[in-house]
């Protein structure tokens, strides 16, 4: 997936769909756009939580939820493989 930041709407597009595909872009929200950038592949699980709670103001048990879901998701959509 390619994730672009236009104006103020993140977007992830798959990269191996026909990109004219509207269906095939998913448009996502800052704090999953934050999530996304945090993914680096270095950072730990509760390194990714704690950037979010910092910058977003939100409890950590939330946070850990919050990012959980979002990540489960992305795997659901072959974005991210879990190692």
């Amino acid at each position: 997936m390619v994730f672009r930041k236009i104006a103020d709407e993140c977007l992830l597009v798959p990269i191996r769909q026909n990109v004219a595909e509207v269906e095939s872009i998913y448009v996502i929200n800052e704090v999953g756009g934050r999530i996304w950038e945090l993914i680096d592949g270095k950072r730990s699980f509760q390194d990714v939580v704690d950037n979010i709670v910092a910058e977003f103001e939100v409890h950590p048990p939330e946070a850990a939820a919050d990012v959980l879901q979002f990540l489960l998701q992305l795997e659901a959509l072959g974005g991210i493989k879990f190692s």
